[in-house]
Order: C-alpha cells, then structure tokens, then sequence
C-alpha cells in the first residue's frame, strides 16, 4: 500500500510502499476513501523539517530539553546514534480521515466489514491507503452523510472541544482570531449554539467565507471594524469569549483578546500562538485564559486510545471519541456545512506535489481533501493474515538447524522500534556475513523505515511467511513485552533460533509456555537480550578481580529515574510493572557476577512510588542487593555496582569506568562519552553460535533462573515475605 511520509531531517517528502497494517485486537482496518489535510498543524511540521538543525531546535526546545537530559544519563554517542536514528527517519503525515472498514480486530462489536467509519490520531488516521485505528478513535458515520465531509471528523473534534472550553450560552458574542480550518469550525460551532460570532483574520477571503457560513462580522486583526462590531453586538462591554485559533510567533492575538473581551471574559486557546500574556490587561479584567487540548479528554492516555478503556459519561460527559460522534451527528443533520471550507480535493497518488504547492503557496486553500481510489472487492493477497501457531513437531532431542557454513546468517526481526533501530540493527547492518532479511512490523511505516535505513531484503506484516522460511536462520523478537513468550514460542516451534529482547515472559503461564515449545520442538536455540554480562569494562574488571573463594556481597543501584508521560513502559495492565520488564537485566548481571543463580528473592517498596529494594541470595551465601530508584536525581549515573569478596572491591561506574581494589588497583581509563554496555558483544555472540550451530552464549537455565526470579519479586511485594525459589541450582 502507499503513505504519505516526510523525513524529518531533509525535509524530503514521498509516497512511500509500505507494508499493510496487520489488524490487531481491539481496533479495525480500515480503508481510506479520504483524508483530511491540516493545513495548519501539518504545513507547519512540513516547514519545520526544512528548517536548519538549529532551526529545529529553535522551534522545538522541548525536544532539546530531551536531548541535554539524553547526554547526561546515556553520554553524547547513544545520545546522537538515537537522535540522527530518529531524524533520519519518515515520519507519518495525517490524521483526519473517513473510510471502510475491511477488517475487524477481536473485541469489536460495533461496527462489521463494509461499514463507514471517520477516523482520528496522528497515529492511526494517517495519509495512507489502509490505516489500523484502536476502537476510542473512530466513529460511524450516520447515513446520508458523505464520506469526503466525514473526513473532517478529528478538525471537527478539535473545534468542539475547543468551543466546549469556552462555556458559550445562547446570546453571548465571541471573537475568533485566526480563520482558517479549526476557526471556520469553531465559528460555524458557536453560531450553531446560538452565540453571535466576529472573526478576525488578516487574509480577506477567509472573512468573507466565514461571514457566508454564519459569522456576524469579519476583517483584519487591525481593522476598526472588529472593534466597531464588537462595540454594537455587546453594548460597548466586549465579547464573552476568544477563541485563539491563529498560529505563528506574533503575540497580536493575545494582545486583542485583552483588548476586545469584557470584563471576567474567557479566553481559550486552540491554536499554537505566542502567549506572552498582558499582565496589566489580564488582571484588571481578570480574564479566564484557558487551553484546550485536542480532541478532547482521553487525548494522550493510553489506556482510553490504544486500550480502549473509556471514561464513564456520568464523570466524563464528552470524551474523544463522543466529541467525533458528535461533531458528525451535526455535519448529518446539517448543523455545520464543511463544504464550502473545501478549497481543494486531490487524488491521493499526486500528494507530494499537493504538499509542495501548499507549502510554496501555489494552492491556497482552508481544507484540501486526498481521495482515495475506490476500493477492491477484497482486501486480496496484501492483508496481513491472522497469526497463528506453526503446527510444527519435533522430536525431544535438542535440534541445532543444518545451515552452511560459508552461507551468511540471514536474521529476521519482528518488530523495529526504537531499540531496535538504536541499539541492535546498527551493530548487525555492519557486520559481515550477516544478512538482513525480512523486518515484520504491524505498523507498516516502522517497516518501511527499517528496511531503508539498515538495508532488509523484505518488510511484511506476515509473521507465519517469516516463519515459514526456511531460508531464515534466526528471528529476533524485540516488540512490546506483553508479546514476547508468544512470538518466541511460535518462532522455536518454527525450528528458528531466537534472540529476545528482555523479559524472555511476564507471567509463570507464559514461561511454561516457552518450555513447553522447547520439549515440543527440541529447539533449545534462545538467548535473551541480557547485554550487560558482555560489556567489555565489566568483563575486564570481573576478569581483573579474580576467582573468589568466600562469599560475596553485591550492591547494585539503579537510578531509572521517572518516564515520560504517555510511554507504553507504563502500561502496567498489560505490559507488566516497569521493573518485570527490565529488572532482569540487573537480576542477570548479578547472577553472572557471582556465578550461581539465586536461591531466594526479597522485596519491598516504598508506599506510593516505584522505588524497589531486592536482596538476593545465593547457594554459597552471597547476596546481591539491587536498589531500583525512579526519584534519583537526573544529573547522578544510572548505573552504579560494587562486588565485595575476599578482601577485594570490584566498582563499576555507569560503564565509563571500572576499578578493581586489591593488592594491585586497577582503574580503567576514563571514557566519559562512551558507555558501551555489551549490546555489540553481545550479538557478536549470538552470531558466532548461530552460524558455528555452537552452545547458546548464556544458558537456557540461567535465563529460566532470572525470569523466575523477577517473579518472586512481584511475588515477594505481594506477600512481604521473602520468598524461595523451589529447585533452583
């Protein structure tokens, strides 16, 4: 299928064959009969990507407030491998559409194949010929209602909640600053609620078109015009609200909603304006300045967009997805008339040169429209199929799979997000005698990216096609944690060798799945991603310190600090708790430490945060304690461990220095820029045992060890008890 995409650090735009989203539960694919395009919100990112790298940073300093933090906790190369991964990336356009459904997820039940849909997310309702949309963020669209003015279902969305945020009651007048698409709409909106409407806009033609659809008077900001309407239609008293609808760097808008509003006025802001805010003129008015975010509540939580969790009406009266139901219901019964906002309609094959004479001023336009070509009867061989279990057998001997040995190893991932990109395919596209073959994605733009940046033969959604090959020596699965001991069974049972990011499982259910795929299929060939063990600083102190021959103590604190709002890491329901997902690491580094795997677990946490303690204990009385902390200051190293044994002091210090305390100290060379933390090593090894069909790098007991015992600790929280861990070597 083809999507319009923009690679953020050219500036190049294109039309990009992409996979199709595969269709997963809890939403439905659908097929694009039109698309919306913003021309605000969209045309300004299009502007950005072909500013300077100083440009992008002017305009965006909260991202570089990310980068500074990144430096500081990562060092300069992680940090610049993943900024350059992620700029030099295409990145989606889009996110207002109507369109068929073709496919429908498990779970949904209210709406079938065949069905009329408006779309909304900048995720989900791309510029693309299918899109794969979560049930919160699409709506029927009611009969009669046509799809090219159901496209405008999420600007729509926008307009409402910023009207609603406005409390307009019948016989108020308010002011519109800024008419182009969101202001036409919130123009027409508040008419529709019996508010009286004057709009300001420097650009004539939009004033007469918002005068034509309902508005009592319009002209330039700087007209005594406005000032003159606004005196008639309130009795010389101001407007009752202002809906900041304009963009760009100019704080003009402000400053005559200051001046134009009544006294204890409302002032909301829609649009991405300059607020330097008046302080004279706010306070003696005392004026209500208030923002409205999007769609409306619901926007950015995860769990009501991507899990479909909704809000109970009775506390949430208008959420995302009833603001797109409703703004719909009115466009049906005539309420709002989008077509005269339609300047432009293009078919969706010319869209790089739609963008082009938009953002060159060649076509100017309030709302252009892509349309789609119709759609087939079937959605044919391009859909990605219902994944389901190989039925593959084998035999209870461990199979090690027959390749040759000058062939390339050839690796399929399914997955390619942002550790992925950042941390493993840099190392693997360099390697020689490594073949990059087939990279599976749901999302079709995440594939498409891959495949051009690190050079895979294919991109697909298909995962029982990669399964299937039998040219493909081993698959790594680095998707979200709640995926990982099902794509690894699958894939063992498929005969592959498997490489996981960590956790290998979530749940006691889940591992026993994963072995019971080993007993099946005899194909033992798994390694986690456990890469610290394979750092080369650690190995070398751990090698510096020698053989030991009494007890050790191990304290190893890890300063996770807090994530940011909206990450999937915090999805707990269905991802697990942040500490499930990547405490085995430490757990892993550890046990390879004291070369034993633990006994017991022990584990407490501070009431209200994430902070954890857990003491670990081994067959020879070592103990490791592991300190996870989310309220360390940022400025203070991630990692810091210390291994204390027979008069001797191992120290690592956030993998830029390490030092060994003996008769002899040894203290690495300082690298403060460099933190290599053995993911290079790691694959190194990973491969040499693939293509020699030579022992996996760690164990497959001691990885069945750690992932046990980041069970006991959930277990041991639960019960507040330390808790032992039955057969354990």
């Amino acid at each position: 299928m083809k999507q319009v995409v923009q690679n953020y650090k050219s500036g190049e735009l294109a039309l990009l064959d992409v996979p199709v989203p595969g269709c997963k539960p809890g939403g439905v694919l659908v097929r694009s009969a039109y698309s919306l395009i913003s021309t605000g919100t969209e045309l300004m990112k299009v502007s950005e990507a072909g500013m300077s790298m100083l440009g992008k940073a002017r305009s965006r300093p909260d991202q570089v407030a990310k980068v500074v933090q990144s430096v500081a906790t990562n060092g300069v190369p992680a940090t610049y491998r993943k900024v350059m991964g992620k700029l030099d990336s295409y990145t989606p356009l889009g996110y207002s559409l109507s369109g068929v459904v073709e496919q429908v997820g498990a779970g949904i039940d209210d709406v079938k194949v065949g069905d009329l849909v408006a779309c909304a997310g900048n995720e989900h309702a791309l510029h693309a010929e299918l899109n794969w949309v979560p049930k919160n963020l699409y709506a029927p669209v009611p009969d009669g209602l046509a799809p090219r003015h159901a496209a405008f279902g999420t600007v729509g969305s926008i307009a409402m909640q910023g009207v609603r945020q406005g409390e307009p009651q019948l016989g108020e007048v308010a002011l519109v600053i800024g008419l182009g698409l969101i202001g036409q709409l919130v123009a027409q909106l508040l008419t529709a609620s019996g508010v009286r409407v004057v709009g300001v806009d420097p650009d004539p033609a939009r004033c007469e078109l918002a005068e034509s659809v309902g508005a009592a008077a319009c002209g330039d900001p700087s007209s005594a015009a406005v000032e003159a309407a606004v005196a008639e239609l309130t009795g010389g008293h101001g407007v009752d609200q202002v809906y900041l609808a304009a963009g760009g760097g100019s704080n003009q808008p402000v400053e005559l909603a200051a001046r134009l509003a009544r006294d204890r006025g409302r002032v909301v802001d829609i649009g991405k304006c300059r607020l330097d805010l008046p302080w004279n003129a706010y306070y003696e008015k005392e004026l209500d300045v208030r923002f409205s975010r999007s769609y409306g509540p619901g926007r950015y939580d995860p769990s009501y967009e991507l899990e479909g969790r909704d809000y109970p009406i009775g506390y949430v009266r208008w959420t995302e997805r009833r603001n797109l139901a409703c703004f719909l219901d009115l466009l049906a019964r005539g309420r709002v008339d989008v077509e005269p906002l339609v300047s432009h309609i293009a078919d969706f094959d010319d869209a790089v040169e739609t963008y082009q004479s938009l953002k060159d001023g060649d076509l100017k336009a309030v709302a252009v429209l892509f349309r789609y070509p119709e759609p087939a009867e079937e959605l044919g061989e391009s859909a990605a199929p219902e994944v389901s279990v190989p039925e593959v057998r084998r035999g209870g001997t461990t199979v090690v799979p027959a390749r040759s040995a000058t062939a390339p190893v050839r690796l399929a991932f399914v997955g390619a997000g942002n550790y992925a990109t950042s941390m493993l395919l840099p190392h693997l596209a360099q390697r020689d005698g490594v073949e990059l073959s087939t990279v599976v994605t749901t999302t079709a733009l995440s594939a498409a990216n891959a495949k051009r940046k690190f050079g895979f033969a294919e991109a697909t959604t298909d995962l029982d096609a990669v399964l299937g090959d039998k040219s493909i020596d081993a698959v790594f699965v680095v998707t979200r944690h709640s995926s990982h001991a099902e794509l690894t069974r699958q894939a063992l049972l498929a005969g592959k060798t498997v490489f996981v990011e960590k956790p290998l499982a979530l749940t006691e259910d889940e591992l026993a799945g994963v072995l019971a795929a080993v007993e099946e299929s005899g194909n033992d060939r798994l390694q986690v991603g456990f890469n610290r063990r394979f750092a080369p600083l650690l190995q070398e102190a751990r090698e510096r310190f020698g053989a030991r021959t009494g007890p050790a103590s191990l304290r190893y604190l890890v300063n996770a600090g807090k994530l940011q709002h909206g990450s999937w890491y915090l999805q707990q329901g269905a991802e697990g708790s942040r500490f499930a997902g990547e405490g085995g690491h430490f757990i892993d580094t550890a046990s390879w430490l004291l070369d034993a795997d633990p006994v017991s677990v022990y584990a407490t946490a501070a009431p209200g945060n994430e902070d954890l303690q857990v003491v670990l204990r081994y067959p020879d009385g070592s103990t490791a304690t592991i300190s996870y902390v989310t309220t360390g200051p940022a400025g203070f190293p991630k990692e810091t461990l210390d291994l204390v044994a027979d008069g001797k002091v191992l120290r690592l210090d956030d993998f830029v220095r390490a030092s060994v305390y003996a008769r002899k100290r040894w203290v690495s060379s300082r690298l403060p820029k460099a933190r290599d933390k053995g993911q290079n090593a790691e694959l190194a090894a990973f491969i040499k045992a693939v293509r020699t069909g030579g022992p996996m790098p760690v164990p497959l007991e001691s990885l069945v060890a750690t992932t046990v015992a980041t069970f006991a600790v959930r277990a041991g929280l639960a019960g507040g008890t330390p808790v032992t861990l039955a057969g354990a070597r």
